[in-house]
């Protein structure tokens, strides 16, 4: 039973709303419609029962009359009644009762031949008994309950639709309210529900459609106030970080010098990448997309990179290397992309920089088709940034290395812009792995 009730639980909790509501309503009208019924079809019966025995009993007080006058049954004036003297069929405890001194009726609507008796005593030890058929009566009641079934019936049906049309009205606002958060969440900050209620109304799904829009336009100016103070602040840095770049390249040459100036390339690079997220999150970028070869191109990125990397699955000749020490091996004919070159070698760029300062050596890069991944040896991903994407200024443990989280972030937000699709994960025993796949062309 218990498990009974746990199958049908699970059901109803696949349902969509619509359906739990018409199914609900439906139900409900249903439990309605048997209790009118049952207590229509009662009174009815009660009624019918009540006149038969009233009509039972004048038909045996006409009865006595005729026989103590006549001292016989007259058929002529008893009427429809079957009326006799110690009736064989007459039943037991109305026999009982008669034999006792009393008047009595029996009513029996469950054989074949409903019908009411009324009995009383005559001539000391005889009965005298009158049988009234009740055939019609109950034909009577049975074509009211047929009349109740199919009114129930009619209007459960109506209820089931007038609820499905109810509901399938307040399935669409809440579909619409969900699909609009979805679309926030996806970044579209200037979604919007849009549904009102009528004034002086307490329209519960107008009153959640009001507080999502005003949760959206609040979350929309913080964002974009987040924006501009990043944009602004990275702009801002651009110029006194070139003074202060070109005042570092006319120190003398030494230890210091040297330090001073990674430093200032450093925060040249996070200046850069910050104007980028800035340019990103504004939606501002426009690609230049074009057709290429996807092998050499990443051949040629990987190269420009300064990671050193084996490329697997790339068209060129293999044992390949520049100054990157990259290593091109097989001949296999790698797919046309369309894609935006710039674009593309920053996301790619960006994975293999990662791979280099998170990850483990070696680290190898395979393009198949229209897919290229990058895979190192390193600790892997960390758990929180597989379940919830790159965070800025996070890296997300501590044997990942030190970073600005920017890098990956970057790399997401690029693929979106060109219209490819990057994915991260961890591959057994130990190795992170990034996979980027780009339209074809």
């Amino acid at each position: 039973m218990k498990a009974v009730l746990t199958r049908y639980r699970h059901l109803l909790r696949a349902l969509g709303l619509r359906w739990k509501i018409s199914i609900l309503l439906a139900v409900g009208c249903s439990l309605v419609a048997v209790a009118i019924g049952l207590l229509i079809h009662e009174a009815r019966a009660r009624q019918i029962a009540d006149a038969a025995r009233v009509s039972a009993t004048n038909q045996l007080i006409s009865v006595r009359k005729v026989y103590e006058l006549t001292g016989r049954l007259d058929a002529d004036k008893v009427g429809e009644a079957d009326a006799r003297i110690d009736c064989p069929e007459l039943p037991a405890p109305l026999r009982t009762a008669a034999l006792a001194g009393e008047r009595t009726t029996y009513l029996d609507m469950s054989g074949p031949h409903p019908a009411v008796w009324a009995a009383r005593p005559v001539g000391g030890a005889h009965v005298l008994s009158v049988r009234l058929s009740l055939t019609d009566d109950r034909e009577e009641l049975a074509e009211l309950d047929r009349g109740l079934v199919a009114y129930g019936v009619v209007v459960v049906a109506l209820a089931a639709v007038g609820g499905a049309l109810i509901a399938s009205r307040l399935s669409r606002e809440l579909r619409t309210a969900a699909e609009t958060a979805r679309r926030i969440s996806a970044g579209e900050l200037d979604a919007r529900i849009g549904l009102s209620g009528v004034p002086g109304t307490r329209d519960e799904v107008a009153e959640l459609s009001s507080a999502v829009d005003t949760m959206a336009a609040s979350l929309q100016q913080r964002l974009e106030a987040e924006q501009r103070f990043t944009a602004d602040v990275a702009h801002e840095l651009r110029t006194p970080l070139t003074g202060l770049h070109t005042a570092a390249e006319l120190l003398p040459p030494g230890r210091p010098t040297e330090l001073v100036r990674d430093r200032v390339a450093a925060l040249r690079t996070l200046t850069e990448d910050l104007l980028e997220v800035a340019r990103l999150d504004a939606n501002r970028e426009e690609p230049q997309l074009e057709a290429h070869r996807l092998g050499p191109l990443v051949e040629s990125i990987t190269r420009r990179s300064g990671v050193t990397a084996q490329v697997v699955g790339a068209s060129g000749a293999a044992g390949a290397s520049g100054v990157s020490g990259t290593e091109a091996a097989g001949t296999a004919e790698a797919a046309y992309v369309r894609t935006d070159v710039r674009r593309f070698e920053r996301i790619l760029t960006n994975l293999l920089a990662n791979a280099r300062r998170h990850g483990g050596e070696p680290v190898t890069v395979t393009v198949s088709g229209t897919t290229v991944t990058v895979r190192d040896r390193g600790p892997g991903f960390p758990e929180k940034l597989l379940r919830e994407g790159p965070q800025r200024f996070l890296t997300g443990a501590a044997e990942r290395g030190q970073g600005t989280g920017l890098g990956l972030t970057i790399a997401l937000g690029q693929a979106q812009v060109i219209g490819a699709r990057v994915t991260l994960e961890n591959l057994p025993p130990s190795g992170a792995l990034a996979t980027v796949v780009l339209p074809s062309a």
